[in-house]
């Protein structure tokens, strides 16, 4: 009979966590790879990474607006063409007609403010995040709110199990 070893496994939130860093692997932004997995009841709704929109050039393609003014990471967020992660993630689960609330949103760095308030109004309840993002506004909205957040840095992102 087989036996696995549960002390071998990654929990849930290292699962999920790690899933969102592959997710990133897509995203067209040259600053910074972001991805994005919402999750309920331990199981993957949407996902999404920062990107144009779709249909449209994107970085990868024209190169980066915020790079050739110089403009600060966490700051003037209207200037980039991209859609953060955080939004495409919410965005798929209503262009889809995916009921998110209530859900987790499993993410690589931390929410600005405006995907901060995305996620307060869709209802997600959760945020697991691994990288601090400069804009740290988010917090104080998340408390009021009740959004529950915090940092999960995977001790191992490698695949530990491949036949």
């Amino acid at each position: 009979m087989y036996s696995e070893k549960t002390t071998d496994r990654p929990s849930w939130d290292e699962y999920f966590i790690k899933l969102a860093w592959l997710v990133a692997e897509r995203s067209t932004c040259v600053r910074h790879h972001v991805g994005a997995v919402i999750a309920k009841d331990k199981r993957i709704l949407t996902t999404g990474y920062n990107g144009a929109a779709s249909g449209v050039k994107d970085c990868l393609c024209l190169g980066c607006l915020r790079n050739a003014l110089n403009i600060p990471s966490g700051q003037r967020h209207e200037i980039c063409r991209a859609i953060h992660a955080e939004q495409n993630a919410i965005i798929q689960g209503g262009y889809h007609g995916i009921n998110i609330s209530g859900s987790v949103l499993y993410c690589t760095h931390s929410p600005c403010i405006l995907c901060a308030k995305m996620i307060v109004n869709a209802g997600i309840k959760r945020i697991v995040m691994s990288t601090a993002y400069p804009d740290t506004s988010f917090e104080e909205l998340f408390l009021e709110a009740g959004v529950e957040f915090f940092t999960l840095q995977p001790n191992n992102f490698s695949i530990t199990h491949v036949p």
